[in-house]
């Protein structure tokens, strides 16, 4: 993995608007690819292994997955927001607070795994099937004080799903040599 900051393991996050039709394809593919791609990231990892931070005084392996599949949800139901409504104000909400609610030290990472997939199913079958301008289609987000359109929101948890990734795969490689979370093939 590239980058000195263990934080931001691809870059920190840079916002793409005016897309081509052909880039908004590449970041719907990409939203396609990150359950399968998640799943090679924790492929063969021991129950104790799941309890790792990716860095220091960051999430474990396990907060990230359930993370991943709590922010979807709420990113599917933004886009949905905005595209059946004039410029909706978004419910932000306490990620780091979510992490450490009962359900994700006690929910296997497996039933999160399977979540994403359906989920981005929906979520790939409804971009897909959008026109153009519906990319346009704006959302305001009350503690950014800012309205984003739809095409920036894609972008942006195109990018979210490699972050997480990257998480889970510098922390693979990090304790590779140690004989620990060998990465996978």
């Amino acid at each position: 993995m590239s980058g000195t900051d263990p934080r931001y393991p691809i870059g920190k996050y840079r916002p793409e608007v005016g897309l081509d039709g052909e880039r908004r394809a590449e970041l719907i593919a990409e939203i396609e690819a990150l359950p399968l791609r998640l799943r090679g990231a924790v492929e063969g990892l021991a129950e104790d292994e799941w309890e790792q931070p990716y860095r220091e005084g960051g999430w474990t392996v396990r907060q990230l997955v359930h993370h991943l599949a709590d922010s979807h949800m709420n990113a599917f139901m933004r886009f949905r927001l905005a595209l059946t409504e004039d410029t909706p104000t978004i419910k932000p909400y306490l990620q780091d607070r979510w992490a450490e609610l009962p359900d994700v030290g006690h929910t296997p990472p497996e039933v999160s795994l399977v979540l994403l997939e359906a989920l981005h199913r929906r979520w790939v079958d409804m971009l897909r099937g959008l026109p153009d301008e519906a990319f346009q289609r704006p959302l305001h987000h009350p503690e950014q004080q800012r309205t984003f359109p739809l095409e920036e929101m894609l972008s942006l948890y195109a990018w979210h799903g490699r972050h997480h990734v990257a998480h889970i795969l510098s922390l693979r490689e990090r304790l590779s040599p140690q004989g620990s979370l060998p990465l996978p093939d």
